[in-house]
């Protein structure tokens, strides 16, 4: 840890022991609030993860992001680096009183803080922090009992951060959802789920101004759906998103950029099954870039065929490949 950020860290427990914390960094000028809240991010995040984060990856099946906060996934340190702010944001601001042993003090204060946190994030998108179905809803779709539970599970989507794949609702999860509420178990569930979403939305729109507001704008903020592949219906007719946030340039940059993780996930996998790095990369990236390798998006191929012959000449450029492999171990070292 940086000398700095470990000073840090020593002035706020002091300040905690003596029960100034909360009024010092109210009354700090910014260069000094800044720094007390650097210090309060050192206390905090080993505490957030060893009481909340490593067993919440536990329980959703991710036994590498339970190893330390360095092997988090992308999506997962996300939603951790929220957690740690929205702790740090109410330990600055509730120590008002001598707190001893400071990291015992934060346990106590994970679950409401993270909470307190997560409304937070949803208000400042515009979407409800507590997800109900006003009266009107509720009448307009004739007091059913699961498109009204529907109908709630979408109002608390839109201020999720999380992305249902390619489609824009996490379509396979309210199938299943809805089996369980109706009792009813069909292999059509995924076809009624679509039409069930599309007689809420309907019902929605009614009251525009409110559509707006509480799910079309915090819809908006979501990170954007990329498909690998054009879905289809099982008749092998492409499907049209129901809802496109952005323009198709923006889309296949973030297509591109999906790709190189992906790319850099399997070098990483195989360097450290001790495999030679320049074939590691040279074929790695033959198989993610190369020719026709990369699938369309939408119908469309995201390699030129000029881009392909541009990536076979920097494959045949040895001491490029050699330059590739030695920056690729050096993030690899990084991670």
């Amino acid at each position: 840890m940086p000398r700095r950020s470990s000073t840090a860290a020593d002035e706020v427990r002091s300040l905690a022991r003596l029960g100034t914390l909360a009024e010092t960094v109210a009354n700090a000028d910014e260069p000094r609030r800044r720094r007390l809240t650097g210090g309060a991010y050192c206390v905090v995040y080993p505490v957030v993860y060893s009481g909340l984060t490593q067993g919440l990856e536990r329980r959703r099946g991710h036994p590498a992001c339970a190893v330390s906060v360095r092997h988090l996934a992308d999506d997962c340190l996300d939603r951790f680096h929220d957690d740690v702010e929205a702790v740090v944001h109410d330990v600055v601001r509730r120590a008002t009183a001598p707190i001893d042993n400071l990291d015992a003090w934060i346990c106590g204060l994970i679950n409401s803080a993270t909470v307190n946190g997560h409304r937070r994030r949803r208000g400042e998108i515009g979407a409800l922090q507590r997800p109900r179905a006003p009266k009107w809803l509720v009448d307009g779709l004739g007091g059913d009992r699961w498109l009204v539970h529907l109908a709630v599970q979408m109002l608390n989507w839109v201020g999720n951060p999380a992305t249902a794949g390619s489609q824009v609702w996490p379509v396979d999860s309210w199938a299943a959802l809805r089996c369980r509420f109706t009792g009813v178990w069909d292999t059509g569930s995924d076809t009624d789920v679509r039409n069930d979403i599309e007689a809420v939305l309907r019902v929605m729109r009614a009251k525009r101004e409110w559509y707006e507001r509480y799910v079309e704008g915090p819809l908006g903020h979501k990170h954007v759906p990329v498909p690998r592949f054009a879905a289809q219906t099982p008749g092998g007719t492409p499907l049209t998103p129901a809802l496109s946030l952005v323009d198709v340039a923006e889309r296949d940059d973030l297509y591109m950029r999906e790709l190189a993780h992906l790319a850099m996930t399997a070098m990483r996998t195989r360097l450290a099954a001790g495999e030679d790095p320049r074939t590691v990369v040279a074929e790695v990236i033959e198989v993610a870039f190369g020719g026709d390798a990369v699938p369309a998006l939408d119908g469309r191929p995201q390699l030129s065929h000029a881009d392909g012959e541009h990536v076979g000449r920097l494959l045949r450029d040895q001491d490029r490949i050699s330059r590739i492999a030695v920056a690729v171990l050096a993030i690899v070292e990084d991670l």
